[in-house]
């Protein structure tokens, strides 16, 4: 299935689900029901812009957009993981308020048996859309597949608190398992925000992912002198590599375009959607850049 079709798909679900809790919530005035559903309601704000930057960062390169156009990708995930701190934010003070104005929950096994059902719509929807992401290396489906995935957690702690009510009678656990829930999908986004915001600056790949390349890259060392100016960058799904390569100043150009032709093509085995850009230069210019450099 193609990656906005799956989008697509957690829009659908987002919506059911969202309609759902927001019925159950009012029903049963319980506080961590509503939260849940304007959590849900985060979720799908956040999967229509998934589902929109998925499309547009699969554009081609244009006369205005050179170096195409992953960068929507981190800019959704960016907003994404940003509505995530929102949620947490809201729950908190929803659950707070019902600490200090405590109501009683009416037909809890009700808000039970939505958040189970709810809960297992969102897991099944969240292991496609993180296959899809996994194969399309998206990181607004990545970002997407949290949300979904945060959302069966909490869907999953909110029945339980329910249940606890209606064993115990506590009505305070509803609100204080809320504030538990919101503090764990924070600390969830603020570990995505990490991957989806450095691209937008540029920020390097991650020490592992430029070993592994420099590794390929060495692969054919008799057939160079040396690397350097070795710098990479990601976009969206793609990752940016260039450096320079120092050969035999007797090489052939063709010999020399037929080498840098064979590193791409090994450095694409692993990073499938990379884009390398090669700057070859004869022994001689290198000696004379570093005597300069003295």
């Amino acid at each position: 299935m193609k990656g906005s079709k799956v989008a697509f798909l957690s829009v659908l679900s987002n919506t059911f689900v969202v309609l759902l809790k927001l019925i159950v919530g009012f029903i049963t005035g319980s506080v961590a029901v509503i939260s849940e559903a304007i959590h849900s309601a985060l979720d799908l704000v956040a999967s229509l812009i998934a589902f929109f930057s998925v499309r547009v960062s699969g554009r081609s390169a244009d006369k205005d957009h050179p170096y195409g156009h992953g960068k929507v990708e981190n800019i959704s995930g960016t907003i994404e993981t940003l509505l995530i701190f929102v949620a947490g934010i809201w729950i908190i003070y929803e659950c707070v308020h019902k600490i200090l104005n405590p109501t009683a929950i009416e037909l809890p096994f009700l808000g039970i048996v939505v958040m189970v059902i709810g809960a297992g719509i969102n897991y099944v929807v969240s292991l496609r859309v993180k296959k899809a992401a996994i194969e399309h290396h998206s990181v607004a489906m990545k970002s997407n597949a949290l949300h979904l995935l945060t959302d069966v957690f909490t869907s999953l702690g909110v029945a339980f608190s329910l249940l606890l009510v209606t064993i115990t009678g506590w009505t305070i656990l509803d609100p204080l398992i809320g504030i538990i829930l919101a503090i764990y999908i924070m600390r969830e986004a603020y570990k995505l925000l990490k991957e989806s915001f450095p691209p937008l600056l540029d920020a390097r790949l991650t020490e592992e992912e430029e070993n592994e390349i420099l590794s390929i890259i060495h692969l054919f060392k008799e057939k160079y002198i040396e690397v350097h100016d070795f710098r990479t960058r990601r976009s969206g799904p793609e990752e940016y590599v260039d450096f320079h390569l120092v050969v035999s100043s007797i090489m052939e150009i063709e010999k020399a375009h037929q080498l840098c032709d064979e590193i791409e093509l090994a450095i694409k085995v692993k990073f499938e959607h990379a884009q390398v850009l090669i700057h070859v230069e004869p022994e001689h210019e290198r000696l004379v850049s570093k005597n300069k450099e003295v």
